[in-house]
């Protein structure tokens, strides 16, 4: 389909650890998203495992979380 909702919500996730809301974390989060959804560290591979459509949402929601707090640990040391 033209929207997948599981990867809307992951980034939208990613995004709410941004410290500014400035070009640099809107960057930084689609990054960040983008890189544990493709790299998928684990739980996230573990997750997208899962039976059903939970493991098609679970994997991104975690890469998102993952994204989220790497985002706010750069934030939070000044580094965008």
């Amino acid at each position: 389909s033209i929207v997948v909702v599981d990867e809307v919500v992951g980034q939208w996730i990613a995004l709410a650890g941004m410290t500014s809301p400035d070009w640099k974390g809107w960057v930084g989060a689609f990054l960040l998203f983008r890189l544990f959804d493709i790299w998928k560290p684990p739980p996230v591979r573990q997750l997208e495992r899962l039976r059903g459509g939970g493991g098609i949402m679970a994997d991104d929601v975690m890469a998102g979380l993952y994204g989220a707090l790497v985002l706010f640990a750069a934030g939070r040391l000044g580094w965008y």
